[in-house]
This record gives C-alpha cells, sequence and structure tokens, in this order.
C-alpha cells in the first residue's frame, strides 16, 4: 500500500482527492486541514507521499513544504490555483524540493474529476518512486530560515564582452534568411524546472545556439517558467506564444497544454506554439519537438538534451536524431528525479552522452562549436 498524505484547507478538495485515490485500490489516506496538521501526521502516519495545497491560512504550503524538508524529506506533488501567484510559488515549492506540481481546475472540482484523476494518479505515482533532488537542501533551509543566507540573484551577470539580450523586447532581426548555425532541443518532465535551472544557469552568455525547451507542464505554469529561468540564467528566455525567430544566445521554452514545433518562413528559421495532437500523449510534446526540426535542418546541426521525466517522450525522437548524425546527451540516472525518458534513451541506445546534471552544460558547450 502506498501511504498518501492529502493535506488541503477545502473539505470539498479533501473529498475529491480522497475518492479519486481510494478507487486505486493501493492507497492508504490520510487528511490535514492546514500545515500544522499535516506536520504532526509527517511523524504519526510516516506517509511515502504527500499531496499539498499551495494556498493555505496559517503555515501556508511553501512553509510547510520547508518543514517536511527539514524534519522528513518526503516526495510532495503541490496542487495550485490556476492564477500568477500560485504559477511562481509552485516553481518556488519545486525549487524548494517538491517534485511536481498540477494546476487545481477552475470552476466546479466536482465537474473536472474525469480530468483531474488520470493525471494526478499518474503524477502521485511517479512521485513515490522519484529522487528528490535533497543534496544540502536541508542545510540551505536551515540557512535561510536563520537568516545567514540572501535570497539568489534575480540575474547572473553577462559577460562583459556578451550583453544580456532582453528577453521581453524584440529578437534581433537575423536577416532575410538567415538560419542559426544550429540548434540545441531540450525535453524534461518531472524534476525539470530545477534540472533546467542548472543547465540554463551554467550556459555562458553568447552560447551560439537557439535551444527550444518542451517541458511538460500546464500553460498556467509555463509563462511563469520563463521568467525565473530567464531571472536566473546569462541567456535570454522568453515562453513561445506566437512564431518567433530562432537567435543564437536564447532561449525558446515551449507554451504548456500546447507543443512547440520549428518552422520555415520566409525570414529563416522560427519556434512556433502548435495545437497538441492526440497522437502526442503528452504536451509540449518532446517528441513532436525534434521531429519537426528533423524535418527542416540536417541532423548534424541539431543536438538533443533529455533530461528527468516520467514515460518515454522524447527517447524515439532523439534516438532516430542520433541515428541520422546528430548528437543526444542523456541525463545520468544519478542525478535525475525520474529517470523515465532519459532512461528510455539510453536504453534505446540513442545517448551520444550519459551526464550527470551538474555537467551537461559543459558536455553541451563541447558539442556546439
Amino acid at each position: 500500500m502506498i501511504r498518501l498524505l492529502v493535506v488541503d484547507d477545502s473539505a470539498l478538495m479533501r473529498k475529491v482527492l480522497g475518492g479519486i485515490f481510494a478507487a486505486e485500490g493501493d492507497f492508504e489516506l490520510a487528511f490535514a486541514r492546514d500545515g500544522l496538521e499535516a506536520l504532526d501526521l509527517l511523524s504519526r502516519f510516516a506517509p511515502d507521499v504527500i499531496t499539498l495545497d499551495v494556498t493555505m491560512p496559517g503555515l501556508d504550503g511553501l512553509a510547510c513544504l520547508d518543514r517536511i524538508m527539514l524534519e522528513r524529506p518526503c516526495p510532495v506533488v503541490m496542487l495550485s490555483s490556476l492564477t500568477a501567484e500560485g504559477a511562481e510559488a509552485s516553481l518556488e515549492a519545486l525549487a524548494r524540493g517538491a517534485v511536481d506540481v498540477l494546476a487545481k481546475p477552475a470552476g466546479a472540482v466536482s465537474l473536472a474529476v474525469d480530468r483531474l484523476a488520470p493525471v494526478l494518479v499518474r503524477k502521485v505515482r511517479a512521485a513515490v518512486r522519484a529522487r528528490p533532488r535533497g543534496q544540502g537542501l536541508a542545510a540551505r533551509l536551515r540557512a535561510r530560515h536563520a537568516g545567514l543566507v540572501a535570497a539568489p540573484p534575480r540575474r547572473r551577470d553577462a559577460a562583459p564582452d556578451a550583453p544580456r539580450p532582453d528577453p521581453d523586447g524584440p529578437a534581433p532581426d537575423p536577416g532575410p534568411g538567415h538560419e542559426p548555425a544550429g540548434l540545441v532541443l531540450v525535453g524534461a518532465s518531472t524534476g525539470g524546472p530545477p534540472a533546467l535551472t542548472a543547465l540554463l544557469g551554467a550556459l555562458a552568455a553568447g552560447f551560439p545556439w537557439p535551444i527550444v525547451v518542451a517541458q511538460h507542464m500546464p500553460a498556467s505554469f509555463t509563462g511563469a517558467l520563463a521568467r525565473r529561468l530567464d531571472g536566473l540564467s546569462a541567456l535570454a528566455v522568453q515562453e513561445v506564444t506566437a512564431p518567433v525567430a530562432l537567435v543564437p544566445g536564447r532561449v525558446y521554452v515551449g507554451r504548456g497544454d500546447a507543443d512547440v514545433i520549428v518552422v520555415r518562413r520566409p525570414g529563416g528559421l522560427m519556434a512556433a506554439p502548435a495545437p497538441a495532437r492526440a497522437d502526442y500523449p503528452w504536451h509540449p510534446s518532446v517528441d513532436r519537438l525534434v521531429e519537426s526540426a528533423l524535418d527542416l535542418v540536417p541532423a548534424p546541426r541539431l543536438v538533443g538534451v533529455l533530461m528527468t521525466g516520467m514515460g518515454r517522450d522524447g527517447a524515439r525522437a532523439m534516438a532516430a536524431l542520433r541515428e541520422r548524425g546528430g548528437r543526444t546527451i542523456a541525463e545520468a540516472e544519478a542525478t535525475a528525479v525520474v529517470w523515465g525518458m532519459p532512461g528510455e534513451l539510453v536504453r534505446a541506445g540513442g545517448a551520444s552522452v550519459v551526464a550527470p546534471l551538474e555537467a551537461i552544460a559543459a558536455e553541451l558547450t563541447a558539442l556546439v562549436p
């Protein structure tokens, strides 16, 4: 049996979540109405996994998460409202050790159960098997609560000879028919936002190729993710909400609940949003992104990076990329929160390089001329 602690101040939400997991047959459930009650149950119930509401009176979700990670680290899936504040808090929760986030349905919760249930159960089951990024986390939390360290800077300084572009301003005009020398295609799912922070934060300003990212996430989160990554990277990071020219030294994050693809227009290569298709089960789809790039760009001018995530999205397309002369990097099992996607790529023989998270930026820089 999987011991699940559901933490939510809404009695209706506790009832709905309880019904979803009781129907699975292999969950033992406990419920908490707020953060303090959750902490009391932490040792008495000893959960294998926790669903934690972001917004609660008293001890809120982030503060409760900090205490969980300090007192009894446990996989946590955050449940967030569909608001800008909820998205920002959810991304902060991922940085503090949560495994995944899920947007609460807007409107009548009871009417959204059929849509919510399979996604939620899948995320919680994956979280039980996940390896949370916990190295040094407790020490960082203790230091922060003691006031011994400052919050991370909003933006790392770019190198003096490579000014950092403004992601909110217009992209530089690459000129008619101009195309970048190559493209980097990055895929991630569960555990992806902290992994993307580590990867992009380690790349220098002036990185010579554009980077397009497919991170499995709802649309309510990807804009906040792009802004957060932009603040922590020397590269300009933006969400793809309309077709945009692919320019070296910039990062393009696909909008959630849809796909991001590479297209060619009269002005050159562009990243563009595309409606989700049923034959691609995860969105933004890594497979669809890579396949769209392979249709337009010779494989030797592409590098694929497949990082932490459940399932197999991206493994098929990146294996094809390598077979056609491209290069691929898979995150090593030792650092992946869930070694599903990169593991499938490795098992398919499609990884040119297998590297721990902290080494991926260096490996990528070595592959890109």
